[in-house]
């Protein structure tokens, strides 16, 4: 009857977070100004191990009052932290959420993580836990985020013209939205979603309620 694993995929596992085993892996990330560019649209801001680990224990009390589902991305291969996914501001009443992810390190880009984790994402945001509605947020300099989301069949619904100022210059910021049943109707289609990960990507950052 359920003939497929729910956390599991062809290249990537969802695993719960450890802040033992991944405070390290993921402080080092944040050295990496593409990834913080990519995640966060406020100034960059390296989290040393304290801080990371504090960052860690926020976010698991949130997910123990199921206001947010949050995981780490591990390979099958050799269970490496490569990443992590989450979906947050949960509305149950409406059936919606906001959709955050990245992946880490330079050298995990560009090798179909992404599509992997985004599979099993939507799976279980439509499936198990019954949501109608996905958003995500994606600063307009971040295209290889858009052309990410948009071979996932999200939708632009908002663009703030000239809303964030990176470096003397102006961008848009872009809110995008997938329905669960323009997911169902593009897996009954052509499958366009193989090997489109270049993230970090910041698929999905939050700047507050737009």
């Amino acid at each position: 009857m359920f003939d497929r694993q729910l956390f599991i995929g062809d290249k990537v596992r969802l695993a719960a977070p450890d802040a033992d085993k991944d405070v390290e892996i993921e402080s080092k990330w944040t050295l990496d100004l593409d990834y913080l560019r990519a995640i966060n649209v406020r100034p960059a801001y390296p989290l040393n191990l304290r801080l990371m680990k504090k960052h860690y224990e926020e976010q698991q009390k949130e997910a123990e009052k199921r206001n947010l589902f949050w995981w780490t991305v591990r390979l099958r291969s050799d269970d490496r932290l490569i990443g992590w996914i989450k979906f947050e501001h949960l509305n149950w009443p409406h059936g919606t959420a906001t959709l955050e992810m990245a992946i880490g390190a330079p050298a995990d880009r560009n090798q179909g993580y992404g599509g992997d984790v985004m599979k099993l994402a939507l799976r279980y945001a439509f499936n198990e836990i019954n949501l109608h509605r996905v958003g995500v947020y994606v600063p307009g300099y971040n295209a290889g985020a858009l052309r990410f989301f948009a071979r996932f069949g999200f939708v632009e619904e908002v663009r703030r013209r000239e809303a964030l100022l990176l470096h003397g210059q102006r961008y848009d910021d872009v809110w995008l939205g997938l329905l669960r049943h323009e997911w169902r109707s593009l897996l009954q289609g052509k499958d366009r979603t193989e090997d489109v990960s270049s993230l970090p990507l910041g698929e999905g950052w939050d700047e507050g309620n737009v």
